[in-house]
């Protein structure tokens, strides 16, 4: 604690543009004593001080640092200040924050970052609902972002703060239309790959790997190059967001180990983007779920980034006064529509211009809210008759739907809009550096790296196949015993087909218990694939070649004990295919799952799913009613040919049976294919079995091309359509 209060000190002490108001003002005239007798009366926004007259103020963006292709180069541009700030005692402003100690007292190198400048014109966004693109959530947005600057978007729910930051970033959905114009280094040209990064509100992250694991195998998804390179990146990022103490330690804790705090999850989610080392970082909701601590330790560490360099644009909700001093520009929005651009401390001479001066004592980002969010009408229209002993509920009686309009009329018509205009057509009225991308990793390593993480997560998480081991072998035991020692008698042909039915039949259903760890799987793909580190195909086949090795376990384990057990035949080539079909069984009932939990991704709806196709399949597989005599439409075609219990049984039966004789008296015998014939259908060909292994096999692929068309051209297709339709709409605009 005492580290981050004099970080946070020491930059509201600086001349930042970034400072709180407590530096600018007297402290005399922001926090000040009431008069006896008023203590106990409602803030109202007459309760503030007068801003004093002060002179005018300069400040100048220095070049953008960096050499080869992160570099930057900016004109010497002079910075028009926001004139609300030339009646305010700000000082003289650097153009840069302090660097930020580290603790220690010991000198940490922290290299670099080119940030890039950012500016956005007349930029409104549409979205399609009963009409074509009839609602407006973002209208005529103007705005701009500096390297080495926080530039905020503020607002109540539903403002547009996320479309906005989206449009940026050109990330908004296919329902979504953008108009306008955005400039990167004064060009339109699009951000290519490894240029920006994008932290969504909430990020999945692996629970069974460290804070160091997990960002090493995200730089091995997202860079090219050698291994060494990218545990320097890591390293770069574990120190840029304040993580070394957290290295080490597992995310979500284990067994009696506590993972991570949700401040320390929410650093680990930006600095997976870091290790690319992004020119431009955008960040939905930095403080989201976030304890007043945690969210200034994560505001402080945000400072420290972009000291560094790199140009930050967030959104947030509501900040306190420490927070709100971070910041260097607020883009403050109300459904949809603009409020105020510019920095900080200019927004609390907006507000008192337009006549809502914010109360001494309140948080301004509590204030601004309070002005601009209609939800406060419905609390005072609720509370107008209640009384309490010294007076109203509320002394705030004001309509924030006229707040609003006041605030918007007052900017449009201010010098403040102007200078935000003069500053977007200084920065587009040349291009500069066109951003480069900055390569990606090859499938075959994207393949090799998401394989060995799945073994090491399945291997480390037992909810993803040791407890289902454990199960399949309780099931596997209660199952053998209950039919053991049948003997190799004609009379235990059905007892043994039965015995069989229920081994495959209740295992296939029992890997329902898989379905949470393939969710979580699924979740951590789209959090991945949203940002371009893998894909479909590299997530399949890395799933697919990691689950193996515990399927295997699973199938040896289990077809052992049952084959010695139950008493089947005493060949070794014949326990071989019997353990061979139960894995291939396993792997088909895997892909299932995987394709079923892709359609619902929900627990709920993806477990009764499931029940009710393997009831179906049980059904239909021949067991209960011998296939030939199963009605023709919907049980036979098509539930017994899709059932994949049709096959793996069928192929286990004549893998025990074909072959067999048995005696019928004392001259006459019967071969084991016709001795099956009343009980099961099987084929009397001996090469049956192994077509039977072939489908499964073939069923196995099948769904999994089944997950694959799913994620394809379901969540890809929404990620690369964001994508296309922004670059679209940039290039229309030129």
């Amino acid at each position: 604690m005492e580290e981050i209060q004099s970080q946070s000190d020491l930059y509201r002490s600086s001349s930042s543009s970034a400072s709180s108001p407590t530096s600018r003002v007297p402290s005399s005239h922001f926090f000040y004593v009431r008069k006896p007798g008023s203590l106990r009366q409602p803030i109202s926004f007459e309760d503030s001080p007068e801003w004093e007259d002060t002179p005018d103020v300069d400040s100048r963006m220095e070049d953008g640092g960096g050499g080869g292709g992160d570099s930057i180069n900016y004109a010497t541009t002079t910075t028009p200040i926001s004139p609300s700030l030339s009646k305010m005692n700000s000082g003289s402003m650097a153009s840069s924050p302090p660097p930020v100690p580290e603790g220690g007292g010991a000198a940490v190198v922290v290299r670099k970052i080119a940030g890039a400048s950012i500016a956005w014109k007349d930029l409104t966004v549409t979205m399609k609902g009963k009409r074509k693109y009839s609602d407006k959530v973002v209208k005529s947005s103007n705005g701009y972002a500096f390297p080495g600057t926080m530039t905020v978007i503020m607002g109540p729910a539903k403002s547009g703060k996320s479309t906005l930051l989206r449009a940026l970033a050109g990330r908004l959905p296919p329902s979504a239309k953008m108009y306008g114009e955005v400039f990167v280094n004064g060009s339109k040209s699009h951000m290519p790959y490894g240029s920006y990064g994008f932290v969504e509100r909430e990020t999945q992250l692996i629970g069974s790997l460290t804070v160091r694991e997990f960002l090493y195998y995200s730089a091995l998804l997202q860079l090219p190059g050698f291994l060494f390179q990218k545990r320097s990146v890591v390293e770069d990022a574990i120190q840029a967001m304040s993580l070394s103490d957290y290295a080490n330690k597992l995310i979500g804790g284990h067994c009696y180990m506590k993972g991570l705090r949700s401040g320390e999850r929410r650093r680990v989610s930006i600095a997976r983007e870091l290790v690319m080392r992004p020119h431009i970082l955008f960040i939905d909701e930095p403080l989201y779920h976030l304890d007043s601590v945690s969210a200034l330790l994560m505001m402080v560490t945000l400072k420290k980034l972009a000291s560094m360099g790199c140009t930050l644009v967030f959104t947030i909700y509501q900040s306190s006064t420490e927070v709100f001093g971070l910041f260097d520009r607020i883009c403050l929005l109300s459904n949809g529509n603009t409020l105020f651009f510019g920095e900080t401390l200019a927004c609390l001479q907006h507000f008192s211009n337009a006549g809502f001066p914010c109360p001494i004592m309140q948080s301004p980002s509590d204030h601004f809210l309070r002005a601009i969010n209609t939800d406060f009408d419905r609390i005072i229209a609720m509370c107008k008759n209640w009384q309490d002993d010294n007076g109203d509920f509320s002394a705030v009686n004001m309509d924030t739907t006229v707040a609003i309009r006041t605030l918007e009329a007052t900017y449009k018509s201010s010098a403040d809009a102007d200078s935000v205009e003069a500053m977007i057509s200084n920065l587009t009225e040349r291009e500069g550096t066109l951003l480069k991308s900055k390569g990606q990793a090859g499938a075959a390593t994207s393949v090799a790296v998401l394989t060995w993480r799945s073994l090491l997560v399945m291997s480390r998480e037992w909810e993803y196949y040791w407890l289902r081991l454990i199960l399949y072998m309780i099931l596997t035991l209660s199952i053998s015993t209950l039919y053991s020692g049948l003997g190799h008698s004609l009379s235990s042909v059905a007892t043994r087909v039965a015995a069989v039915f229920v081994f495959v039949s209740f295992a296939s259903l029992l890997g329902i218990a898989g379905i949470p760890s393939l969710l979580k799987e699924i979740k951590i793909y789209r959090s991945e694939a949203s940002n371009h580190h893998s894909g479909a195909f590299v997530f399949l086949l890395g799933q697919f070649l990691g689950s193996i090795p515990f399927l295997f376990l699973m199938s040896i384990s289990s077809s052992l004990v049952f084959y010695f057990m139950v008493g089947l035949r005493d060949d070794f080539s014949l326990l071989v295919y019997f353990v061979l079909n139960f894995f291939m069984c396993l792997l088909v009932n895997e892909g299932l799952m995987l394709s079923i939990a892709c359609i619902w991704r929900d627990v709920y709806w993806s477990t009764l799913t499931l029940v009710s196709v393997h009831v179906i399949m049980m059904l239909s597989s021949g067991h209960f009613r011998i296939r030939n005599a199963l009605p023709k439409p919907v049980w036979t075609y098509p539930f017994a040919y899709i059932s994949f219990h049709t096959y793996s049984i069928e192929g286990l039966l004549e893998n025990e049976y074909l072959g067999e004789v048995f005696a019928v008296g004392e001259v006459r015998s019967i071969s084991g294919y016709q001795a099956i014939q009343g009980n099961y259908q099987i084929s009397p060909d001996t090469n049956s079995k192994w077509r039977n292994m072939l489908v499964l096999l073939a069923m196995a692929f099948g769904y999994r091309l089944l997950v694959y068309v799913l994620l394809r051209f379901g969540l890809n297709k929404n990620v690369s359509g964001r994508l296309l339709l922004s670059h679209k709409n940039n290039n229309s605009s030129r």
